[in-house]
């Protein structure tokens, strides 16, 4: 599985491409082969996944009873959006406009990477996000860490 790491301030040009950065490029699984899948994410967010980590969702959704009403929802809202990306030959990926308009991301962006996703977010919305007190995470650590068991990975 792949985990990614960092966060990288990127600039769109005029046709709302953006390169993807060398630092997330080294952390590629080569069985992405620079193929992904765009998808609309939680909190206003893009999700960008390496199609083979993509796979591995679809695999798992599958698996969803449609014929559960709550299923076949949550099925079109995950897969709402969702496009084919690969990256040009300079490395740059394109953006749809309609998740561009979903994310409200004009020119500049933040492209904040974990676990085996990459979350695009426009610049402002990202800061907005984060500027979570340190309060407020402290407790939100406590609440979902807390109650995870102190044992350790043999």
């Amino acid at each position: 599985m792949t985990s990614f790491l960092g966060e990288f301030d990127c600039k769109l040009d005029g046709k709302s491409r953006f390169l993807l950065p060398s630092g997330l490029k080294k952390q590629l699984d080569p069985a992405c082969k620079e193929q992904f899948v765009l998808n609309r994410g939680f909190e206003g967010c893009l999700v960008l996944y390496p199609q083979n980590e993509w796979d591995k969702i679809a695999s798992k959704l599958k698996k969803l009873n449609l014929f559960v009403s709550k299923n076949r929802a949550f099925y079109r809202q995950f897969h709402n959006g969702a496009t084919s990306i690969t990256l040009d030959g300079n490395g740059r990926a394109l953006i749809p406009k309609s998740l561009m308009s979903y994310a409200d991301i004009s020119k500049e962006a933040v492209l904040f990477a974990y676990a085996d996703r990459i979350e695009i977010w426009s610049k402002d919305r990202y800061a907005e996000v984060m500027s979570q007190d340190s309060e407020d995470f402290a407790a939100l650590a406590e609440e979902v860490m807390g109650s995870m068991n102190d044992v350790e990975e043999k």
